[in-house]
């Protein structure tokens, strides 16, 4: 009797633990490209680790002890320095000639040229002021965000979400301080135009008959300031091109580590860096890479396996862990992400779970595009298997 009593309770307490063990392998990263399913010994493994990984990452005590993400935080690039203040132009005196006038009408130009030069450089030196200010501003409200994201957060925090509107609003100033000094360097293009036109009209007053000394001496020194204005603009054009260049890419990197800011408030845990960011921080090419059609899974093995077990499966953090890894080595990577629903059951059964197993992997593409990872680099498919009981979405690299 006791021994049937003991081997009762042996049998129950391996049910318990299966249970639990099936219950806490609803995410898995098969990062070393071990086949999911594997055999008994690995699966119980596998239900391990995962579980009380999760579990510190919960608990508010266990805090400290969470691993911490990498952000990729690129700072607001330096803006140019250059202060350009024309020179001034030469007076001269009228010499009754028609060169003596066209020189006068020429120095008039020039002087409402630097007048427009000294307001344009007014212009820029304000708008890096505001650049500066906005970006110390919005760095201020992200970091304050993922300070408290690093520690763990209720999903949708309130307080959170009022920090990142605040967040958005100031990159929405950056942007708008970007767009107002790409137009400045337009109008700095039309000085340029002009400095140009002076240049040449000091030139071909020189070929005018009917000049006197003096004409020919006030072009010279004309022409020379001319040349001197030309070469200001120049300097100023190329320094206001390389701030616009440099601010757009930053406040383009910024936006895309927003909106996963975003996903990490609504999951309460922090990310990292938008998976594009990464996949550039670690390219030495172009990234113009694409999917293309889905390829067969067929001797592949999965780099990610989420179980879709129960209605609200945290499979985000894993997700982005794995495939941040991936992109820091190949940049180019590329994926295929597939929908496994059970083949058993019947047809209605079977039709029903491929609807539902298509509609989680689509979620799965969402969550992605959060995180920053371009959809063209992700194919979708679906399938059924017999080696399966529940619902899953299996995660492949190329």
């Amino acid at each position: 009797m006791k021994y049937q009593i003991k081997r009762v309770m042996a049998v129950g307490a391996a049910l318990m633990i299966s249970a639990c063990s099936f219950y806490e392998d609803s995410l898995w990263p098969s990062l070393t490209g071990d086949d999911p399913t594997g055999n008994e010994n690995e699966q119980k493994e596998q239900a391990v680790s995962p579980s009380t990984e999760t579990q510190k990452a919960q608990s508010p005590r266990n805090a400290s002890a969470q691993p911490e993400r990498s952000i990729i935080e690129v700072g607001q690039p330096a803006l140019g320095t250059g202060n350009f203040v024309p020179t001034g132009v030469t007076p001269g005196q009228s010499t009754g000639t028609f060169v003596g006038a066209k020189v006068k009408e020429l120095r008039s130009e020039l002087q409402r040229l630097q007048g427009n030069i000294s307001q344009q450089n007014g212009e820029l030196q304000k708008l890096r002021s505001q650049l500066v200010s906005n970006s110390r501003r919005y760095h201020g409200t992200i970091a304050a965000v993922n300070a408290r994201l690093q520690v763990g957060t209720t999903p949708g925090n309130p307080i959170l979400i009022q920090q990142f509107k605040s967040a958005q609003t100031d990159l929405n100033r950056l942007a708008q301080d970007v767009a107002t000094m790409n137009t400045l360097a337009n109008a700095i293009g039309s000085s340029s135009t002009m400095s140009a036109f002076l240049s040449e009209s000091a030139k071909s007053a020189l070929t005018i008959s009917g000049a006197v000394d003096e004409d020919h001496q006030q072009l010279a020194i004309l022409e020379d300031e001319v040349n001197r204005t030309d070469v200001l603009i120049d300097r100023l054009s190329k320094e206001v091109a390389g701030d616009v260049r440099r601010q757009t890419n930053y406040v383009t990197t910024e936006q895309a580590n927003l909106n996963l800011t975003s996903a990490g408030i609504k999951s309460g845990e922090i990310y990292g860096g938008s998976l594009l960011n990464v996949a550039m921080a670690s390219a030495s090419g172009g990234l113009q890479v694409s999917a293309g059609p889905p390829r067969t899974t067929k001797n592949r093995r999965p780099l990610v396996v989420i179980r879709f077990d129960r209605n609200d499966v945290k499979y985000q953090r894993v997700l982005y862990n794995a495939v941040s890894r991936v992109l820091e080595k190949r940049a180019d990577a590329v994926f295929d992400l597939v929908a496994v629903a059970p083949d058993s059951g019947g047809k209605a059964r079977v039709a029903l779970n491929s609807n539902k197993a298509r509609r989680q992997a689509e979620g799965v593409l969402r969550s992605l595009i959060e995180m920053g990872l371009p959809p063209a680099r992700v194919a979708i498919a679906a399938k059924t298997s017999s080696g399966t009981r529940i619902n899953e979405v299996h995660l492949y690299i190329r």
